[in-house]
């Protein structure tokens, strides 16, 4: 097989299922997993399934890579210029030679799901025509258009992009390496007409990033309010507090967490009112409530039903 770009401490023995190697890794934050099936000769795809905060990648590529990674679920730190970062999320595709892709991870969310198309070139531009008679795409030119420079290009999410990838996630064994051999075509035929434009960062990604220093705050803002979710602080107190404008705080902390910082809050406390209904029967739900930062029961049940489509109360009895 060829090389592939797998990611983190991964199973030094990957184990088989169904014709792919499966490939094991973990750390102190969760685990994840990364499918791989060789398609034709130099190309492969993977489905990569991570339940982690982080990962820390050795991997450095010892000949000439094109990969292709689409995010279905989650969200997942890049380094995106020189000390900075940005981020892909669920319907993006990020393209890259895997030059930038030694070192630390994050994924604020912590999960990621998607999956990825990678090209040994040498091997692939040999096998790629003899796939397909008069296959109009020089792979070539196709990296070259997408990855000039060493960062990644990440094309934002469109209908197009999902339509690709929609039915990636869930094909029959018996038919999985035909039917990938013509996504991979109709996917190289996609990117091979897409039109580049540039984008907010001069370089047609359509993706703002942020400096080192900027995420750094933001994460700290981050782990601060949900440490302190008894407690109320205004964006302002915030921005004051962690000497970090006001304007620039909220732009980084969406970028980074996927959503403004008070949909994150009431988020992350019903995820983990959601927890404590489920494994702590002996309090009651006007404690679970006080315990992720509300002081009104009625208040906590209604903010639980928006975000959970039911009650404290019928969230518990269904788990009965």
């Amino acid at each position: 097989m060829s090389q592939i770009p797998v990611m983190g401490e991964i199973s030094a023995n990957p184990t088989e299922d169904g014709g792919g190697s499966v490939y094991r890794f973990q750390n102190e934050t969760g685990e994840g997993t990364i499918t791989i099936y060789e398609v034709f000769p130099g190309v492969a795809f993977s489905y990569n399934d991570f339940h982690m905060r982080y990962y820390d990648s050795k991997f450095q590529p010892d000949r000439d890579l094109f990969c292709i990674d689409h995010c279905r679920e989650g969200r997942l730190e890049y380094p995106a210029a020189c000390d900075a970062y940005s981020y892909v999320e669920a319907g993006d595709l990020k393209l890259d030679r895997r030059l930038t892709h030694t070192g630390h991870f994050e994924m604020p969310l912590s999960h990621y799901h998607g999956a990825m198309v990678s090209f040994d070139m040498e091997t692939a531009c040999q096998s790629l025509p003899l796939e397909m008679k008069d296959f109009p795409v020089d792979l070539r030119a196709l990296q070259k258009k997408f990855c000039g420079g060493i960062y990644p290009y990440v094309v934002p999410g469109t209908a197009s992009i999902t339509h690709i990838f929609a039915e990636l996630y869930a094909v029959p064994e018996k038919i999985r390496r035909p039917y990938l051999k013509v996504k991979i075509l109709e996917l190289l035929l996609f990117l091979d007409a897409l039109e580049l434009s540039a984008g907010v960062d001069g370089r047609g990604t359509g993706k703002p990033y942020f400096y080192k220093a900027q995420v750094e705050k933001v994460k700290a803002v981050g782990q601060f309010i949900t440490q302190n979710m008894g407690e109320s602080f205004t964006q302002e107190e915030l921005s004051e507090r962690f000497d970090i404008p006001l304007t620039t705080m909220k732009q980084c902390f969406k970028a980074v967490f996927g959503a403004p910082i008070g949909s994150y809050l009431t988020q992350y406390r019903m995820n983990r009112a959601a927890v404590f209904l489920r494994t702590k029967r002996e309090m009651s739900v006007a404690e679970i409530a006080g315990r992720v930062g509300y002081d009104s029961q009625s208040k906590f049940a209604a903010a639980f039903r928006r975000q959970m489509g039911i009650t404290p109360g019928e969230y518990r009895r269904r788990l009965e």
